[in-house]
């Protein structure tokens, strides 16, 4: 049960695919908490996930839309206001999708079609979404958008390829509009660096499972799950954080500040153990 701290507020949740997406989640709570929403996705992942069916539990308006596209951009925030009666109080972008992960092709050979098509998806279309916005004059004043995410914008991250440049971009195009539409509409612009999460999209991450143990091994807190993301951009998107902004906001269960734990050393000397002569000393050549 909510607490009615998004009560009267309208907003566009970008990316929603299926039950384990962290749209999907943050689409769930917002309501929870009194918003009304629009929702928007690609029209092939509209058709191939399960977007239809989270639209009807929430009784949102489905607009199917390619986020890299300015006329499509338009078009939702067009029909979301539209719809919901309003300018928009808040918006989540959770876009990202690498072809050359999906292909397989490491980051020395990238494909650099795929590579732009990659930044295309994942980052510009945070500036795109953001320049129709406020072109739109579609955001109150005080409004809150939030695009998602990961560590690996600052630190390499085995297996994430191309897409740590996305999020490179992504971040820095939300300190670079955040000035602007802050100082000119009073409108906050933010990213969360997200644990790796167990997503569709995050599956195909090469060796995703053991980031998982890995990150759940250092973090004091374990990893963030997909619905503790959803309730801190509640909190992003309410009245409480109206100064907050141009930030990357770490919610990685305090990974991000660690360099070794104990679970994860205890984790490490093991694998020694096959290794180790009959006096317990480790082998090393």
């Amino acid at each position: 049960m909510g607490n009615d701290l998004l009560k009267g507020k309208r907003g566009i949740v970008f990316g929603a695919l299926n039950d384990m997406s962290i749209a999907w989640k943050v689409a769930e709570r917002v309501v929870e908490e009194g918003a009304i929403i629009t929702l928007s996705n690609t029209p092939l992942a509209v058709r191939m996930g399960s977007t239809d069916e989270l639209a009807q539990k929430l009784n949102a308006k489905l607009i199917p839309a390619d986020a890299t596209s300015v006329v499509d951009l338009e078009n939702v925030f067009a029909q979301s206001m539209e719809a919901l009666g309003g300018k928009i109080d808040f918006v989540l972008h959770s876009i990202g999708m690498s072809p050359n992960v999906r292909k397989k092709r490491t980051y020395d050979d990238l494909d650099y079609d795929m590579l732009t098509a990659t930044l295309d998806i994942s980052a510009i279309s945070f500036h795109k979404m953001l320049q129709v916005a406020k072109k739109m004059n579609a955001i109150n004043e005080y409004g809150s958008v939030v695009a998602l995410s990961y560590m690996a914008a600052q630190r390499t991250v085995f297996g994430y390829n191309d897409m740590a440049d996305a999020k490179s971009v992504l971040e820095s195009i939300a300190r670079s509009f955040g000035y602007i539409y802050g100082r000119e509409h009073s409108v906050r612009v933010n990213t969360i660096s997200q644990s790796p999460t167990p997503t569709t999209a995050g599956s195909g991450v090469k060796g995703m499972e053991g980031l998982l143990d890995f990150s759940e091994r250092m973090s004091p807190l374990g990893n963030a799950t997909a619905a503790e993301c959803a309730d801190y951009c509640v909190v992003m998107f309410s009245d409480l954080t109206r100064k907050v902004t141009m930030q990357n906001l770490y919610h990685d269960g305090g990974f991000s500040s660690m360099a070794m734990s104990y679970r994860a050393m205890e984790q490490y000397n093991k694998s020694f153990d096959e290794f180790k002569d009959e006096n317990g000393k480790v082998i090393y050549g």
